[in-house]
C-alpha cells in the first residue's frame, strides 16, 4: 500500500509557523497597550484562526489515529482496494512527528496484527501487510505455498472460492483459506493456480519483523525486500470505515464494509 507522507511534513510545520507568528507577535507587544478597536494583523489573525485546528489534527494523527486508504490488492481478502481504514498510532508506542523517534513505549506488535509501516526500501511510503515472523523467527516459504514458522507448518483450512475482480478477465475464482498463525486467531487468504516464485527461507533478525500481503501472490512483502525495522511501524490497522473505489472496474461506494474490524 504506498502512501505519500509528505503531508506530515507540510501539515507539522505549517503548525509551527502560526504557533511562532502567535508567540513572536505576543513577545512584541507584552509592554504594549493595544488600542481594542484596532483590527490585527492579517497574518496574526489567520494564526490565531487556524493553529488550534492545525494543532488538533497533528495531534490526533501523530499519536492517536490516521486515516489511510488502501490503492492496491496484496491485503486481499482482508482489504480491498478502496477501503478506508482507521490506524491506532499508539498501538506500538508513541512517536514525535517527522523525526519518527519513540518517546513512550507502549505495546510489542504480535503475530497476525495487521501492520502500517514505512517500507524499508524508501521510508517516504507507507505500506500495509500482515506481520508473520517476530524477531528471531525462522520463517519458511515452499514452492507449493506451505508457510512454516519455526519449523512448525501453519494450519489452514479450505474455505469456498474468493471472487476477485481483474481487469482483463473481470471476475475470477482463486482459491481461499483460513489460516491460523501461533498464537492468533485465524484470518483469510488466496492463492492463485500454479507454483510460488517467491519460496525461500528468513531469520528475522533482532528489532526487525518479517511481513507477509494475505493476497499471497501478488504481494510485494518481506519475501522480495526482506524485514521491516522496529523504527518503521506506523501504526495498527483497527477498522475499515469507509469503502468507496472509483478507479476503472470498481464497485463504487459500498456501505456493507463500513465498520469492518480489520483482523
Amino acid at each position: 500500500m504506498p502512501v505519500d507522507t509528505n503531508w506530515e511534513f507540510w501539515i507539522v510545520s505549517a503548525t509551527l509557523l502560526c504557533g511562532a507568528i502567535i508567540v513572536i507577535y505576543w513577545i512584541l507587544n507584552k509592554f504594549k497597550q493595544r488600542d481594542p478597536n484596532k483590527p490585527l494583523p492579517a497574518l496574526l489573525d489567520f494564526s490565531k484562526s487556524f493553529f488550534p485546528i492545525l494543532l488538533f489534527v497533528v495531534v490526533l494523527r501523530s499519536f492517536i489515529a490516521e486515516p489511510f486508504r488502501i490503492p492496491s490488492g496484496s491485503m486481499i481478502p482482508t482489504l480491498e482496494i478502496g477501503d478506508f481504514i482507521l490506524v491506532k498510532k499508539y498501538a506500538y508506542g508513541i512517536r514525535l512527528p517527522i523525526i519518527h523517534t519513540k518517546i513512550l513505549d507502549i505495546a510489542k506488535p504480535e503475530r497476525g496484527d495487521v501492520v502500517v509501516f514505512r517500507y524499508p526500501p524508501d521510508p517516504r511510503v507507507n505500506y500495509i501487510k500482515r506481520l508473520v515472523g517476530l524477531p528471531g523467527d525462522k520463517i519458511k516459504w515452499t514452492e507449493d505455498k506451505q508457510l512454516f514458522i519455526n519449523d512448525t507448518i501453519v494450519l489452514t483450512q479450505a474455505l469456498e472460492d474468493y471472487t476477485i475482480k481483474n481487469k482483463l478477465t473481470n471476475t475470477k475464482a482463486v482459491r481461499q483459506l483460513s489460516e491460523t498463525l501461533p498464537d492468533d486467531e485465524s484470518h483469510r487468504v488466496i492463492y492463485f493456480p500454479g507454483r510460488s516464485p517467491l519460496a525461500g527461507e528468513w531469520t528475522v533478525p533482532e528489532n526487525h519483523y518479517f511481513m507477509m500481503g494475505d493476497n499471497r501472490d501478488n504481494s510485494s512483502d518481506g519475501r522480495v525486500w526482506g524485514f521491516v525495522p522496529e523504527e518503521n511501524l506506523v501504526g495498527k490497522a483497527s477498522l475499515v470505515w469507509m469503502h468507496w473505489n472509483w478507479q476503472e472496474g470498481g464497485d463504487g461506494f459500498q456501505a456493507s464494509r463500513t465498520g469492518t474490524a480489520v483482523n
